[in-house]
């Protein structure tokens, strides 16, 4: 028997019954928002701290690992203040980018481009990164914002488990009510190391995703953004 065929069978927005390890490879996600616990905010970042190191502890002793060894003592400690204020620190709502909006008073009608925004983010089925580049784009209803409050959202959204599609999705939301207007793209291609470290072991592949609503659902302004970005580009 299969360590598969143990696991519980999950029923996925109705479509059919998948196992655990089925999920976490076909990169299945059950809603827009990132799954989150009521209580997600009760305690402290220094709490949560606290209690991961304590876990992580635990694993790592699982594992066999000596933490008496100078080099090893201090990794839970390490890994849990890196999951709080770093690499998992999309979750918490205070750290959300502020986005502060000018009039367009250049009066430029086309669409402005943000392009290679580098990212680092983790898969939320094994807990390894997603390396990638997200490429925006909106066309001004008469506000806009700072370049690099761009690159702030495609980095809060990236600071969590995650899986791509969503992350997509959620950037392009949070730009449309940000800048109120429907005229926004976003492109994102990834590396994911669950693909490339362990299961098919595929180092070469990466994901592209992607959101186009309004104007770039128009074929002309489509390519005209993909000559932007694509032109001359190298792969993440």
């Amino acid at each position: 028997m299969r360590l598969a065929d143990t696991f519980p069978k999950i029923e996925v927005a109705g479509i059919r019954e998948f196992t655990i390890d089925e999920i976490g490879d076909e990169h299945l996600y059950t809603s827009l928002e990132t799954p989150m616990r009521p209580d997600a905010h009760l305690i402290s970042d220094a709490e949560k701290k606290v209690k991961i190191a304590q876990h992580f502890k635990a694993i790592m002793e699982t594992l066999g690992l000596d933490l008496t060894d100078d080099s090893l003592k201090g990794t839970p400690d390490r890994v849990a203040k890196m999951y709080v204020e770093e690499i998992f620190s999309g979750l918490n709502p205070k750290n959300k980018p502020h986005m502060a909006l000018f009039d367009n008073k250049y009066k430029y009608q086309e669409m402005l481009v943000e392009k290679n925004i580098s990212f680092y983010s983790n898969c939320e089925h094994h807990f390894v990164p997603i390396i990638g580049k997200a490429h925006v784009a909106y066309i001004s209803n008469g506000k806009v914002i700072g370049l690099s409050k761009l690159n702030r959202i495609v980095q809060y959204f990236a600071k969590r488990p995650q899986v791509q599609e969503r992350m997509t999705v959620q950037i392009a939301h949070e730009l449309k009510e940000a800048l109120g207007t429907q005229d926004i793209a976003v492109i994102i291609e990834a590396k994911h190391l669950c693909v490339s470290s362990r299961g098919v072991q595929d180092d070469t592949s990466t994901t592209v995703t992607s959101y186009y609503d309004g104007a770039f659902k128009n074929a002309d302004k489509m390519n005209e953004l993909h000559n932007y970005i694509f032109k001359n580009s190298t792969p993440c």
